[in-house]
């Protein structure tokens, strides 16, 4: 059975939840995030970018849209709506990243990470922002060769977040590259990333969550999990 899909309160595109933001309403009338969708109560979904959503939020138009989704005029959207929002999105990601860590699904330590890109058992490969062009390209390098696509272009993706960051989120030392060993964990991992970078704006979006229209896409192609599709290896 497919997962239910929901419709964007701004733009009514229909897509998967894992492709959208839910907004709840708290007790005291505020409108928060609540991106693991775990709040009681009904709940309001946005698919937008961050610039879209500030000039919703700019024109009155996003609290129409929570007053008919809400079915209530008493509600309050927070001035920093969009800036909660992201740091939400990033504060899931990097927990994905830390639980990841301690289930052993993930590598860190760039001679580990070309030990499995090499061997075949890299899914996925993430950097951080401050990573060095050439350590990045090395791995990107093994891990063309491991997976037998020399001459393609499968390489990994920089994170907007520097290691100092990815160290504390992992609990490790001088975390400056991320190799993903699990094939399921790269897909996890990929759903929290997508809608954290979806939403932080176009250009450093891996690729746009599908419409519910589009379906699933092809390995390379914009859809669910989409940071692991342009980035993982696919048999």
């Amino acid at each position: 059975m497919s997962d239910p899909v929901r419709s964007c309160i701004l733009t009514r595109e229909r897509a998967d939840p894992e492709c959208l933001i839910r907004l709840a309403l708290a007790p005291d009338g505020r409108v928060l995030p609540d991106v693991r969708a775990k709040a009681p109560g009904r709940g309001a979904w946005i698919g937008v970018a961050r610039p879209e959503l500030e000039q919703a939020v700019a024109k009155g138009k996003l609290r129409g849209a929570l007053a008919r989704a809400f079915k209530t005029g008493e509600l309050t959207v927070p001035d920093d709506l969009p800036s909660l929002i992201t740091a939400a999105l990033e504060r899931n990601a990097l927990d994905r990243l830390g639980l990841e860590a301690r289930a052993g699904t993930i590598a860190t330590g760039a001679e580990r990470i070309e030990t499995a890109a090499r061997s075949g058992k890299l899914h996925a490969l993430y950097h951080a922002a401050d990573a060095s062009e050439d350590g990045r390209r090395k791995l990107a390098q093994a891990w063309r060769v491991g997976s037998d696509r020399e001459g393609s272009d499968l390489k990994g993706l920089a994170l907007p977040v520097e290691r100092p960051i990815l160290s504390l989120a992992l609990g490790r030392e001088n975390v400056v590259h991320i190799g993903v060993i699990d094939r399921t964990a790269a897909r996890r991992l990929g759903e929290a990333l997508d809608r954290w970078l979806h939403f932080i704006g176009p250009e450093l979006t891996s690729a746009p969550c599908a419409t519910a229209a589009q379906g699933a896409s092809a390995p390379g192609t914009a859809g669910p999990a989409s940071a692991v599709r342009l980035h993982e290896e696919f048999e």
